[in-house]
Order: structure tokens, then C-alpha cells, then sequence
């Protein structure tokens, strides 16, 4: 499986698309340069790929630092924020008001492109499901579990994890998989705290605390 451990994660975010300068092909036995548009489809590519080996929040983190480059147009930054959206909405992203947030910067600084029908439909999902789970976080008769996952599937990932900790909770094999790939857990002898059973989707087994204790 494609995996990027959390440490290295600052490092290689940009893989096949990390410089500034777009990479040189050969046509016609002559060295010239990728367009831009060329960059920026190898890089929604391997958001897809990432995305299918398991590594969401990877892809996500892939399409943050892709927003940051200047020389997207206006096009080209709709979709990729879509794409965040869509990945952040998904059942594996855990991050429902940053998907409300990217669709919303579509429809307010976007409003020329193609992507603004979806990311209105897109939006109003989104918002739909944060009040849904608001609403399972505030039920006063819903268990731990229930308000972690609540929080952590908004987006609010330091509330979840209070939650979490102070009342033993012990997260899905999907949550830790996430925190894991964005660097709340971690492996290693050096750690110390309560250790966490979690299988990746290539099968690979971890024991993961969080990255805090032990340093």
C-alpha cells in the first residue's frame, strides 16, 4: 500500500509534483516542460491512488499543499477544493466543516467555473450531516462512544480526543487508522500512554499510542 508514515508526512507531501519548476519531458529529442495543467492532473491522479490504497487523509494533505500553489487558475483550485470536499466528507475523511468550508470558498470566490452547481448541492449535504451530528453529540443520553465519533467526524478532532481519553474510549479501526495518518498516534518504543490495536488496509499491523507521551 502506498503509505507516507506521519513523520515523513511534511516530506512528501508533494511527490510527483514537490518542486516549483514542472518536470522536463522529451519530445522529439528535444527537453521541454510539462504545462501546468499536466502538473496539476498528476497530482489530482495521485490523490485518486492514495485514496484507493487507504491513505485519505494522505490525499487530503496532498490537496492542501496543491491549493497553495499560486499558479492554479481559478478552474483548477474549484476542483481540487471539490475533490478536499468530497474526500473530507467521505466516511473515511472526518472532517465534515472543513468539507463545509471548501465548498463554501467555490461558491463564494469560484462562482465562474463549472464547479458551483455541485459544490452548492455539496454543501447543503455537508451541512446536513453536521447537524446530524451535532445533534448525536448533544443527546444527553449519548454514550462516549457515540459523542467521539460525533466530534471526530466533524472535524473536531481535539474535543474527540478528550472524549476519548478521559472516558476509554476505544476508537473504530477506521478512527485510529485516520489519527494515525494525521499524526495524533504513532509507533515506536518511545511512546508511552495506552497502546491501540489497528490494522491498515493492506493488512499491515500497528501498535499505536499517541504521539505526545514518551516525548
Amino acid at each position: 500500500m502506498l503509505r507516507i508514515a506521519p513523520a515523513a508526512l511534511g516530506l512528501a507531501l508533494l511527490g510527483a509534483c514537490a518542486t516549483d519548476s514542472p518536470a522536463p519531458i522529451v519530445q522529439g529529442g528535444a527537453a521541454t516542460d510539462v504545462p501546468p495543467a499536466s502538473q496539476v492532473e498528476l497530482a489530482m491522479g495521485t490523490v485518486d491512488a492514495l485514496v484507493e490504497a487507504g491513505n485519505t487523509q494522505t490525499a487530503i494533505y496532498r490537496l492542501t499543499d496543491l491549493l497553495g500553489r499560486p499558479e492554479l487558475s481559478s478552474e483548477e483550485a474549484a476542483a481540487a477544493l471539490y475533490r478536499r470536499g468530497e474526500l473530507r466528507l467521505s466516511a473515511s475523511g472526518y472532517d465534515t466543516y472543513g468539507a463545509i468550508n471548501d465548498f463554501d470558498e467555490i461558491t463564494a470566490k469560484h462562482t465562474e467555473t463549472s464547479w458551483v452547481d455541485e459544490a452548492m448541492a455539496a454543501l447543503e449535504t455537508a451541512r446536513g450531516k453536521a447537524t446530524s451530528l451535532n445533534f448525536m453529540a448533544e443527546q444527553p443520553g449519548a454514550s462516549r462512544s457515540d459523542r467521539f465519533s460525533a466530534h471526530f467526524a466533524l472535524g473536531e478532532h481535539e474535543d474527540a480526543i478528550d472524549i476519548m481519553l478521559a472516558g476509554g474510549v476505544t476508537p473504530t479501526n477506521d478512527q485510529l487508522v485516520a489519527m494515525y495518518q494525521i499524526g495524533y498516534l504513532c509507533e515506536g518504543d518511545e511512546y508511552t500512554g495506552p497502546a491501540y490495536a489497528a490494522t491498515e488496509p493492506d493488512g499491515t499491523a500497528r501498535t499505536l499510542r499517541f504521539c505526545d507521551f514518551g516525548k
